[in-house]
């Protein structure tokens, strides 16, 4: 699971491996052994994100590159990763095996997730056709005046097999645009809804072409995480057609009350499911266990681990229950 302090640790089934800091000294793995990670914390290297991917084109044999890492680039606050775009772009003939890009591998203490500035991401995968997984972090910058937030027009896609956002608040133009997205060999597609504190519009009705499941024939792994909707979402969720066809289904990291976990439970079965998180939860113990009654027999593997979930009452009774990276947390 995702952590906020640390980087990611692999990429497609390979280790990550940071590429070197300019006049560091280290020996390189294999091209192929790896996934590269490419971005220093400017403070610490003096070396811009474009620099050192020039370095790493030039001492690396692109041909047999399989996965790569973005890293922090510039100041992410106020800077989009446009740059970074198109200097994949301009070396896409050179990546002939590339099948995984992580795009903003930006840890808290380097930028808030909030705050992870973001732009049209599809041109990465138009570029490149044979990519099979990708995934972003983003937030919202601003610059100049202008909000910098993460776009995903639809598009078709022939090989992606997993879609990974991750984003404190997701803006309902990504929604409708991944929903309305071909992508035929889609197995895994992990959304990060967020709160609308931090720029989330989306309303449970942008979910519904998602949820039919029409575009994303093959889908086994379906997570709508850290919603601060998330009862709303289970509601939607419990009789999706999308659902019969999941091996994995995840509504962790958000509000999860006992009215959404009635949904799920008086919905579709989910006694197929080989595994249900609900990680970071705001369910009652009557409730846990009533949800380990219906699938523990099923042998449905779960998490209904609470984490640091507690709910807050404020002067005028209303209860605040916060969402892991929104308002009041980065996840």
């Amino acid at each position: 699971m995702r952590n906020k302090d640390h980087h990611l640790e692999e990429l497609y089934g390979l280790p990550a491996f940071t590429f070197p800091e300019p006049g560091e000294t280290a020996k390189l793995p294999e091209p192929d052994a790896v996934a590269w990670r490419i971005g220093h914390e400017r403070w610490e290297s003096g070396e811009v994100w474009k620099d050192g991917f020039d370095r790493f084109c030039a001492e690396v044999d692109l041909t047999r590159v399989c996965a790569l890492i973005v890293g922090i680039w510039d100041d992410p606050e106020d800077t989009d990763p446009s740059e970074v775009i198109d200097a994949l772009l301009a070396v896409r003939d050179r990546l002939p095996g590339l099948r995984s890009v992580f795009l903003g591998d930006i840890t808290d203490r380097e930028c808030k997730l909030s705050r992870i500035s973001q732009t049209d991401v599809t041109p990465l995968l138009a570029g490149f056709p044979a990519l099979e997984e990708f995934g972003v972090r983003a937030g919202e910058g601003i610059e100049m005046g202008e909000v910098l937030r993460l776009r995903f027009p639809a598009l078709r896609h022939d090989s992606l097999r997993r879609l990974i956002v991750e984003c404190s608040g997701l803006p309902a133009d990504v929604v409708r645009g991944v929903g309305a997205s071909e992508l035929p060999a889609l197995e895994h597609l992990e959304l990060w809804l967020g709160g609308s504190e931090y720029g989330a519009d989306w309303e449970v009705a942008d979910l519904e072409p998602i949820l039919s499941g029409t575009r994303l024939p093959r889908l086994r792994h379906l997570a709508l995480r850290n919603s601060e909707i998330q009862d709303e979402v289970a509601a939607a969720v419990a009789s999706a057609p999308v659902v019969g066809r999941l091996e994995v289904f995840d509504l962790s990291l958000g509000t999860l009350s006992d009215d959404g976990a009635a949904a799920l439970l008086g919905g579709g079965p989910l006694t197929h499911l080989k595994k249900l998180n609900l990680h970071h939860n705001y369910l009652s113990e009557p409730f846990r266990q009533r949800i380990r009654q219906a699938l523990e027999p099923a042998g449905v593997e779960m998490d209904l681990d609470q984490d640091d979930a507690e709910e807050h009452e404020e002067d005028d009774g209303t209860i605040f229950r916060h969402i892991c990276a929104g308002p009041l947390t980065s996840y």
